[in-house]
């Protein structure tokens, strides 16, 4: 145990592993479920906000969960977090913020997608902007990034080869927060810029899906970067 402990130690001191945050999941489907453990297994502190903490579905999901994960209520589990996930349906994403109250100085990660259509035949873009645009304006003083929109729930778990994870938001410091998570994820995140990008990404995603909608090939996206 002594030894685990030094070499858990040297670990920190050396940059190897990241000051823990808490992170409230908002929301126990597909992404959460996805999220919240990849995120534990960091050393991150899980508090998952549900409409039903006590539900047999969200205990079954603690305990897969690495740590001391929790669960609240959604506003209660946002108060008490430096991050909040957004794991949420795409098209709820202003009521559900407007919900968790005060969200300055926190940093908000955006995985959804404003989808609509028949997914049997062809997908939108359903609102004028983007969520992640909506997001930052119904929490002015938080730090919005959109990441991992553009993949699948079980590639959050095992991404299965080189994917890219474009990073939008105003704030340079939350971006770089975010990239540590998606690295440690083995996945590559990558700046597109500020939160009105956040439209073009969610339109990679609409291009993604519609492709597979339609037959055509399946594609995941891995942006290389070059040195000019």
């Amino acid at each position: 145990m002594k030894a685990l402990l030094t070499c858990v130690l040297m670990l920190i001191s050396a940059g190897s592993i990241a000051i823990a945050d808490t992170i409230a999941v908002i929301g126990t489907g597909q992404v959460g479920s996805a999220l919240g453990p990849e995120f534990a297994a960091q050393g991150h502190d899980i508090v998952y906000g549900s409409r039903n903490p006590d539900s047999q579905k969200v205990k079954d999901l603690i305990a897969k969960t690495p740590g001391n994960a929790a669960a609240k209520l959604p506003k209660d589990a946002a108060t008490g977090a430096d991050i909040v996930v957004l794991a949420v349906p795409g098209l709820m994403v202003e009521e559900i913020v407007r919900g968790l109250g005060d969200l300055s100085g926190k940093i908000i990660i955006d995985p959804t997608n404003p989808l609509t259509g028949d997914w049997s035949t062809e997908i939108g873009h359903g609102v004028s902007t983007s969520n992640g645009r909506i997001i930052q304006d119904a929490a002015p003083d938080a730090f919005v990034v959109k990441a991992f929109s553009t993949l699948n729930w079980r590639q959050m778990i095992e991404p299965g080869g080189d994917i890219s994870i474009p990073l939008v938001g105003d704030s340079a410091e939350a971006k770089e927060k975010v990239a540590e998570i998606v690295s440690a994820m083995d996945l590559h995140p990558i700046d597109v810029g500020d939160i009105d990008n956040a439209r073009w990404v969610e339109g990679m995603t609409v291009l993604l899906l519609n492709n597979r909608i339609a037959g055509r090939p399946h594609f995941e996206l891995h942006l290389r970067v070059v040195n000019e």
